[in-house]
């Protein structure tokens, strides 16, 4: 079965004259633990990989860990109600959860980390790097980096003094992820990665959060750190100040030197702001959805909605991320975006069909990104004549 083409930035023409320029992936990291501690680590790990194994496969892997933390908290905590919330347990000595699951995803989130460091010199050992990889990589870090704040959400549960009510939480995901989108923006004026300080920190951290409860009982984060304030709500604070403070002025200074540099002579406010629109129409959209839904949709089935901005956000990243590859203006506005409008407008029109129209978009959106994802993953291999997870046999000695 072929799948049809997809037209916008994608076509293997534009893959032929960002190739032909002798474009290559252009990155910068200075976090000391990436440097000093993960970088060698992931030097040495990749002399253990056989060479015929693809760096794609290697990164697939990484993104099917993700979906083993997601499967586990969906069939045992669906509700976000183990660590407390309605109808959990109230006892902090208890879970609503086995007690392997916590350090279950612990270990798959580390096997993501460590396996989404590891492609990138598989790649360069075996000599295939190229802008499949690149467009793979980063495309499935776009899910990846959706779906930890998703699954850690279990580990505070829902309940009214130690947690935060699950809008809020809600917000802390889109932050999360904002920060993400933040630095592509930067590549997509700059052509140059900035990796931020925290993704590593943030990694480890995530994978410390979730053998907590096993270590030291579910109630490990039930406290209080300052006054009336919570670990959770400390937490919170500590997020969103993150971004607002390190990713978004770090970024809008890169920005800024690239345009008053000779290389950025030509680009203007409207250039520079283009791949924010997509963004920030799907991110007004499905707050609307949450704050004005007729049947608080966020508290009757939290899963789903922030599955469905989930899915949403992957898919505008993933296409920024490919017009960076290609040269190509970016969308101004996803066309997703154009669905998610009607499906708002349904639902606030139409109260009793909310909970059909989130179900059906969700599952719309999703085929849309996968049917997006396989027909650039196609593109780039018909053209470069590969196939995404097989090495090549000369490459293999």
């Amino acid at each position: 079965m072929r799948f049809p083409r997809v037209v916008a930035a994608t076509a293997v023409t534009l893959w032929r004259v960002k190739l032909g320029k002798g474009s290559k992936y252009s990155a910068i990291d200075t976090s000391p633990l990436s440097n000093y501690v993960m970088h060698p680590s992931w030097n040495a790990a990749v002399k253990l990989i056989p060479k015929r194994i693809a760096p794609n496969l290697l990164t697939f892997l990484g993104f099917l860990c993700m979906v083993v933390d997601v499967a586990l908290l969906w069939v045992y905590d669906y509700g976000y109600t183990a660590s407390g919330g309605p109808g959990a347990v109230v006892n902090y000595d208890q879970s609503g959860v086995p007690h392997w699951v916590f350090p279950t995803c612990g270990v798959m989130l580390f096997l993501a980390y460590n396996l989404d460091g590891i492609d990138g010199k598989q790649a360069r050992r075996i000599g295939v790097s190229g802008p499949l990889g690149e467009m793979f990589d980063h495309g499935l870090d776009s899910f990846i980096v959706f779906l930890i704040p998703y699954c850690l959400f279990s580990l505070f549960g829902r309940d009214h003094e130690f947690s935060v009510p699950i809008f809020r939480a809600f917000l802390q995901v889109i932050s999360v992820v904002l920060n993400f989108y933040i630095s592509h923006i930067e590549k997509y004026t700059t052509k140059t990665l900035y990796l931020p300080w925290g993704y590593d920190f943030s990694m480890w951290l995530s994978t410390l959060l979730f053998f907590g409860p096993c270590l030291c009982g579910p109630g490990v984060y039930k406290v209080y750190l300052f006054g009336n304030l919570t670990l959770v709500r400390v937490m919170e604070i500590a997020i969103h100040l993150t971004g607002l403070l390190t990713t978004l002025p770090i970024a809008v200074y890169n920005i800024y030197l690239h345009c008053h540099s000779p290389q950025g002579k030509n680009a203007t406010l409207g250039s520079v702001l283009r791949p924010v629109w997509s963004m920030l129409v799907m991110v007004v959209l499905v707050v609307t959805w949450a704050v004005a839904s007729p049947n608080d949709v966020m508290s009757y089935d939290p899963r789903v909605f922030v599955l469905m901005f989930g899915i949403m956000f992957t898919n505008i990243s993933s296409r920024l991320i490919v017009s960076c590859m290609t040269g190509q203006r970016c969308d101004l506005v996803c066309w997703l975006n154009f669905p998610l409008l009607l499906a708002v407008w349904v639902v606030l029109y139409m109260p009793r069909l909310e909970m059909l129209v989130m179900y059906l978009f969700t599952a719309f959106a999703l085929a849309a990104h996968v049917h997006y994802g396989v027909c650039v993953v196609r593109q780039i291999c018909e053209y470069q004549n590969i196939r995404c997870f097989v090495v090549p046999k000369e490459k293999r000695r």
